[in-house]
């Protein structure tokens, strides 16, 4: 049960091993808050999840994963445990919630689902929001088991350029996947990494309700880019945080042999 709906959420609200999580993160550019708007807004009894905070402090690249010891600390700080049932969401429906899915996945966590259509489809029932300071939970002690397959390095994808070992796919628009749109980042070319595919991520949406199309029509969205569930893929984007839309994407399809590459384009332009 990796997507959840909105009404299973409502029923499950306050159980002890629920934990709900939001994870709204917006991109640099649209100058929005995702720690203010979830003060002002949110699903009752859930937490903030603050990416850039579980984030490497000391890396180059935005988002990079933390260490395993950081992640057990933020984690156990926000009263997490392993035993619990987390659940994803953020306030723009399927944006930012899929890459704390996939990062809890990477870490080991078991019992990690997403809110399919996030804050919006739940506002939109008229379901019931808090805001004000967020509810605390007592300390916990989670602890990770890392399941590296999860994650992909540069050094793998140059070697796949010449040696094809997987699929990569490019989850960013096609403007910036063909160098004809800026990137959001001022300071980084546009363009694509060589023998990879697009596949934005905005095409695994569907636009009104904010819901990941049914499988049927993802499985269709892989195939025009020859991708089955069998396929071996990489999923890549900007920073590695819409990369893990599609990769879920490609769950709901059945694949499961896929990772993220966490550096994404920023990494590999920036060479």
């Amino acid at each position: 049960m990796s997507l959840i709906t909105t009404d299973w959420l409502d029923k499950n609200l306050f159980k002890e091993d629920v934990k709900i999580l939001d994870c709204s993160w917006h991109m640099p550019n649209t100058k929005r808050f995702g720690k203010d708007e979830f003060l002002n807004e949110r699903i009752p009894g859930s937490l903030f999840f603050d990416i850039d905070k579980f984030s490497d402090p000391l890396a180059k690249f935005p988002h990079t994963i933390p260490s395993a010891d950081l992640f057990e600390k933020l984690s156990s700080e926000l009263g997490i445990k392993n035993s619990d049932h987390i659940i994803v969401y953020d306030s723009l429906g399927i944006f930012s919630a899929p890459r704390v899915w996939w990062m809890f996945n990477y870490f080991g966590h078991k019992k990690i689902s997403i809110l399919d259509g996030g804050l919006v489809k739940w506002k939109n029932e008229n379901k019931k929001i808090d805001k004000g300071p967020e509810k605390k939970f007592p300390k916990s002690n989670f602890k990770c088991s890392i399941k590296h397959e999860m994650l992909a390095l540069i050094d793998h994808v140059k070697e796949n350029i010449n040696n094809k070992k997987f699929e990569l796919v490019d989850a960013r628009s096609k403007g910036r996947f063909n160098g004809t749109e800026n990137e959001p980042r001022p300071d980084i070319k546009s363009g694509s990494i060589p023998k990879s595919f697009n596949m934005p991520w905005t095409e695994c949406i569907n636009p009104i309700t904010k819901c990941f199309l049914s499988k049927e029509e993802l499985q269709k969205k892989f195939n025009e880019i020859n991708i089955n569930k069998n396929s071996k893929v990489v999923f890549s984007c900007g920073s590695g945080v819409t990369a893990c839309i599609v990769a879920k994407a490609f769950e709901i399809i059945d694949g499961n042999k896929f990772s993220v590459y966490d550096g994404s384009w920023t990494e590999w332009a920036s060479q």
